[in-house]
């Protein structure tokens, strides 16, 4: 049987990438997060050179050997790399629900809630001082905002739309507005756009920007002081805009999955 010092492997399936880590403890100091050895990204077309890429990590490392937790909001990408994994001998996989982490859930269906939002509030209470509530931002596909209780229970939150998103809908709705590259966005852009791209690029990266410090202030406002933690892709860009004390987390979600580890290894 496993235990709580087995090396295992991380698997978070988002919209956009599939991120994968080998953990070679789930142990992490107070109001630290665990960190990974190893690390591979990959988009969640898994088309041959993804597949070779992840062959020779599983070749290189041997996770293969290892117990998977995957923590997936995307159903037929997970499907495919089960398939994969399947065809490389792996058979030690689990696959995360609510029930799996060590969260308070204070909602009448926990299930129903995306585990990705789950394990970032798991991080978040690892991160977070006693007594305070914190909220997490998740700056992905879509953009969440979420509380955590001073006592640690997920109390919800709200879900809108990822700026790239937002700017695929802008293209494909509208005639003359074109499709621009929100993804490689790492700047906050000027306020005034003097043309049109411009525009777009203030509008969807303020918008999103004043739509989370806008709920962030009716999820805890005034003086409520709760903590904030940024994941995502836009993140880093977005943190110093919120507050000073926002916190930029990489990898939230995948520390997530590594927190809960623990009590998975043992059964």
């Amino acid at each position: 049987m496993a235990t709580a010092t087995t090396p295992f492997v991380a698997v978070d399936i988002g919209n956009s990438r599939i991120k994968l880590a080998l953990f070679d403890s789930p142990v992490a100091n107070a109001r630290q997060l665990p960190r990974p050895s190893r690390q591979l990204d990959l988009p969640p077309a898994l088309e041959d050179s993804e597949l070779t890429a992840l062959r020779t990590w599983l070749e290189a490392y041997r996770p293969a050997d290892l117990p998977w937790l995957i923590g997936s909001v995307q159903r037929d990408t997970t499907s495919r790399l089960l398939d994969v994994l399947r065809d490389e001998r792996v058979d030690r996989i689990t696959l995360l629900a609510s029930g799996d982490l060590p969260l308070q859930v204070s909602l009448p269906r926990p299930d129903r809630v995306g585990i990705d939002r789950l394990l970032g509030a798991v991080a978040a209470n690892r991160l977070r001082t006693a007594g305070r509530p914190a909220i997490v931002v998740d700056l992905g596909t879509a953009i969440t905002v979420d509380l955590i209780s001073a006592q640690g229970a997920f109390q919800g939150g709200a879900i809108m739309p990822g700026i790239y998103m937002s700017a695929r809908a802008m293209y494909e709705f509208t005639d003359l507005l074109p499709m621009i590259d929100m993804q490689s966005l790492d700047q906050p852009p000027p306020a005034l756009g003097t043309a049109t791209v411009e525009a777009m690029t203030s509008g969807l990266f303020w918008g999103a920007v004043g739509g989370v410090k806008q709920l962030i202030e009716l999820f805890a406002p005034p003086p409520t002081r709760a903590q904030v933690f940024l994941t995502g892709g836009a993140a880093a860009s977005v943190a110093p805009l919120l507050s000073a004390e926002a916190q930029h987390e990489p990898l939230l979600v995948m520390a997530g999955i590594a927190l809960s580890a623990p009590g998975l290894l043992e059964r």
